[in-house]
């Protein structure tokens, strides 16, 4: 998320640390892991949880000479949601409505962004009125993290967004990662609503791709996989976070602390009650983000 107008958040790569083997199904994804049955090495994207370790998509659909049948056993990801035919679905999805809603800038212009960008308390000069979240606009804490006014802005969150969501999405499920994606972008708006100036807008999805790299710490993490070469990752992203001016460090802190803590209540919830603890990890991060919220609102009210 940037402060409007500001500079795009570019996201930035690493490469490095010891060679790993690759995943028989992904050959250019490193992995530490390998299947518990077939002993194959195994990527993020074809890890299901097993009641040993993790096994391979092949070994989960034949049973692996144990009897059961396909449909017997159902595939699941890391974090308990269900396989997908097209595992980046709500990936394109997420970039076909940033993709449509910068159309609609270029076509409505100022007036549009200036309706739905986020700000606290202020009057809009191009409205004529006072505006903000304060104003009970709270659609902006939600709005602004599809809204994008500059080119570079927007191709290089979408960049972002493409290649962590391709990571993400698989590794959680659909439902998941998008409660993950709109809660970190939510987090972000929620965290500079409460910090930044009233009448500073701003807006981008910064906010939630700071929360897929979170999540993508947790993931690598719970892979044991080499931590270096993401470690290096986020430390440029929040050097450039706080290097580069027109960024709103807010939102991209509120949306990584958000990414990475859901992605931990998901990934390391036991197995008997992990759709009751994802739900409550997630119900407990939105009433976080109520309560900043409204603790704001009645501040300048």
């Amino acid at each position: 998320m940037d402060q409007a107008p500001g500079s795009p958040q570019e996201p930035q790569g690493a490469r490095g640390g010891p060679s790993l083997p690759s995943c028989y199904r992904h050959p250019g994804s490193e992995t530490g892991i390998s299947c518990t049955r077939c002993e194959r090495p195994i990527c993020p994207q074809c890890m299901i949880s097993a009641s040993v370790g993790f096994q391979c998509p092949e070994c989960v659909k034949t049973g692996s000479g144990t009897g059961h049948s396909a449909s017997a056993v159902q595939p699941r990801t890391i974090a308990g949601g269900t396989i997908a035919a097209d595992p980046f679905l709500v990936t394109k999805i997420l970039l076909g409505i940033n993709v449509a809603v910068y159309a609609l800038v270029l076509t409505l212009g100022k007036e549009f962004v200036a309706r739905t960008e986020l700000i606290g308390l202020a009057v809009n000069p191009h409205l004529g009125e006072v505006v903000g979240v304060a104003d009970g606009q709270w659609y902006r804490l939600l709005t602004s993290v599809f809204l994008h006014q500059d080119l570079s802005h927007i191709v290089f969150n979408m960049l972002g967004l493409w290649f962590l969501g391709r990571i993400v999405e698989p590794a959680l499920g659909r439902s998941r990662f998008l409660a993950l994606y709109l809660l970190s972008g939510l987090g972000g708006s929620a965290l500079a609503y409460l910090l930044a100036a009233e009448n500073q807008p701003s807006l981008g999805a910064s906010g939630a791709i700071f929360g897929l790299m979170g999540a993508f710490a947790v993931l690598a993490r719970r892979s044991n996989l080499d931590m270096r070469p993401v470690a290096v990752i986020l430390v440029i992203s929040l050097v450039l976070t706080f290097a580069r001016p027109g960024i709103s460090w807010q939102g991209h802190i509120g949306g990584l602390v958000v990414g990475a803590v859901i992605a931990l209540g998901m990934v390391y919830a036991p197995r008997a009650r992990r759709t009751l603890v994802q739900a409550g990890v997630c119900g407990a991060v939105l009433l976080v983000i109520l309560a900043m919220v409204v603790a704001r609102t009645l501040a300048l009210s």
